[in-house]
C-alpha cells in the first residue's frame, strides 16, 4: 500500500528529535512539508534538511498550548501547500516524580502541551479531512501511556489519554476515510529530558539518559514504523520489543503485570536509600 498523492503534511514539535525523523522520513516519500515547533530555530533546521532531500518545506512557528494558534497553523499549512492531508501531532514534553512532590501546575503544563495540544490538533484537521473524503493522523502518545510506570504519573495519565483519543477517533472516522494511528515508543535519543520539570532525582534521569541512548531502535526507526503504519491503517504502533512484551504481559495478565513493577520499583527506592513514598 502507498500513500496517495500528492501528500501534505504538518508535524508539529518538529524542531529535533522524532519530529525531525518523521520530516525526513515524509520527505523521502515526497511529501510536502510544514515543520511547526516553539524552537523556530530548530524548525528551520529540520526545513533545511527536509529540502536537501528533495522535499518542498515550510516553517511555521506555533505553541500547541493555545488552541487559537493550531488553528492557524493548520488553515496556513492548507493555504500555503494547496491542502492537507496529514498531522503528526508530535509535540511533547516529559515529566517525572513520585505524585506527592508534583506541582498542580506542573500536571497543567504537560496535559496542555501532551494531550490538549493534540486534541486541538485533531480538532482542527479532522473537518477539512473529512470535507475531501480522506486524511491521515498520528498522534504521539507514549509505551508509559499503555504501561504506567511509576513515578511518571502526569505523564502516563497524559499519554493514555492520547491513547484513548487516538482509539476513539480511528473508529469514529475510519468510515470517513480518515487513518488515526497512536505512537507508544519506550526510549530513544531525544531531547525531551532538556525541558523536562518534575521531581525526579538526579540518578533517575540519569538512568533515562541511558536507556535512551543504549537503545537499539532510535527516532528515524520509530519514524518509519510510524509512518508505515499509519499508511497501513494500524491504530498500534509499538516499535520496540520491550514495550510490545510489557503490554502483552499486561494483558494477559493485569495484576501480575502490576506487581512486577511494583515490586521492581520498591527494590528500585531501596537502592536509592529512599523509603515508599
Amino acid at each position: 500500500m502507498s500513500f496517495p498523492k500528492p501528500l501534505r503534511a504538518v508535524i508539529t514539535g518538529g524542531g529535533s528529535g522524532l519530529g525531525r525523523a518523521l520530516a525526513a522520513q515524509l520527505a523521502d516519500l515526497g511529501a510536502s512539508l510544514v515543520v511547526s515547533d516553539v524552537d523556530e530555530a530548530g524548525a528551520n533546521e529540520t526545513a533545511s534538511l527536509t529540502r536537501e532531500r528533495g522535499a518542498e518545506a515550510e516553517v511555521i512557528a506555533c505553541d500547541v498550548t493555545d488552541r487559537s494558534a493550531v488553528f492557524a497553523l493548520v488553515e496556513e499549512t492548507e493555504k500555503r501547500l494547496g491542502g492537507i492531508d496529514m498531522i503528526c501531532n508530535n509535540a511533547g514534553v516529559a515529566l517525572g516524580g513520585s505524585f506527592d512532590e508534583i506541582s498542580i501546575e506542573d500536571w497543567r503544563w504537560v496535559f496542555d502541551i501532551n494531550l490538549w495540544g493534540v486534541i486541538y490538533g485533531c480538532q482542527a484537521a479532522i473537518p477539512k479531512m473529512k470535507a475531501q473524503g480522506r486524511g491521515y493522523i498520528l498522534n504521539v502518545a507514549s509505551a508509559a501511556g499503555l504501561l504506567s510506570p511509576p513515578s511518571m504519573a502526569p505523564y502516563n495519565v497524559s499519554k493514555a489519554g492520547v491513547v484513548s483519543l487516538s482509539e476513539s477517533l480511528h473508529t469514529e472516522y475510519k468510515g470517513a476515510g480518515i487513518h488515526v494511528s497512536v505512537l507508544c515508543p519506550t526510549f530513544f535519543q531525544t531531547n525531551i529530558m532538556n525541558s523536562a520539570r518534575g521531581a525526579s532525582t538526579p540518578q533517575e534521569e540519569a538512568r533515562i539518559r541511558k536507556w535512551m541512548a543504549r537503545s537499539k531502535v532510535q527516532a528515524p526507526d520509530v519514524a518509519k514504523a510510524a509512518i508505515d503504519a499509519l499508511r497501513d491503517g494500524e491504530l498500534y504502533v509499538l516499535p520496540m520489543a520491550d514495550g510490545q512484551q510489557a503490554w502483552q504481559l499486561k494483558r494477559q495478565n493485569p495484576q501480575g503485570y502490576v506487581d512486577l513493577v511494583s515490586a521492581a520499583h520498591q527494590r528500585q527506592l531501596e537502592s536509592q536509600g529512599r523509603d515508599e513514598p
